[in-house]
């Protein structure tokens, strides 16, 4: 366990969607619409779309199982910053982890428009309707478009399919390590490159990690400091 985070290594991740009625947005509907306007007025860009969130996760033999349901991204940015646990509704995502061939974790550093501005990640999102396939959510097929469409990057051939699972936090992070085979400079150069394509780029920039304890240890959430000390040590 680091930073509070049971860590399992998978073999692989299935999820589903599922009927669930989370009482928490009923109950807090009044508070959860004043918090959205508050949070609206620090970062005007942000909607209040559909999200999916995890209600159950069970793992057998090395695969992950994950139940997941739909909610408004208002009402999930409320129970995450009061820290509630209701039902035990939990963040579950999935993210590529992107490795240089000389060593280097590459993060991303979160836009000021967006909801968590400022603080360094891998590049990943919350899943949503997008990622869902009759009754099955694509959760690898979720991490590969959060990866091109904030990195422009693209799973090398042959990347491996494991994972890392963090549980805790209210979270429950699916983590894909990829090894890419350019160095970090060339990788954040084609990244740069990607971003000048764009009118608002969701990312401000890239960070490389090569140790768990960097100088900008404090802007990564718990789930990225966990994972860097799980593999750099400390």
């Amino acid at each position: 366990m680091s930073e509070g985070f049971r860590i399992s290594r998978l073999s692989g991740v299935t999820a589903r969607l599922v009927a669930y009625d989370w009482l928490f947005p009923r109950d807090n509907a009044a508070a959860i619409a004043d918090h959205w306007q508050a949070r609206l007025a620090r970062s005007p860009g942000m909607f209040d779309g559909t999200v999916l969130l995890g209600c159950a996760c069970a793992v057998e033999a090395g695969i992950a199982r994950v139940d997941l349901f739909p909610a408004r991204y208002s009402s999930f940015i409320a129970y995450r910053d009061w820290g509630r646990t209701e039902g035990g509704v939990v963040n579950a995502f999935a993210a590529i982890v992107p490795w240089s061939a000389d060593g280097a974790v590459l993060l991303g550093e979160m836009g000021a428009h967006t909801a968590n501005a400022g603080q360094l990640y891998f590049p990943c999102g919350t899943p949503d309707l997008d990622d869902v396939r009759g009754d099955a959510v694509d959760l690898a097929g979720s991490a590969a478009r959060e990866l091109a469409e904030e990195t422009g990057l693209t799973l090398p051939e042959g990347a491996a399919t494991e994972w890392v699972m963090l549980a805790g936090a209210g979270q429950l992070a699916f983590l894909r390590p990829v090894l890419f085979p350019e160095p970090a400079e060339a990788l954040c150069a084609r990244i740069a490159a990607h971003h000048r394509r764009e009118a608002e780029p969701e990312l401000a920039g890239i960070h490389l990690a090569r140790a768990a304890d960097g100088p900008e240890a404090a802007r990564m959430p718990g789930f990225v400091r966990a994972y860097l000390a799980d593999v750099f040590g400390g």
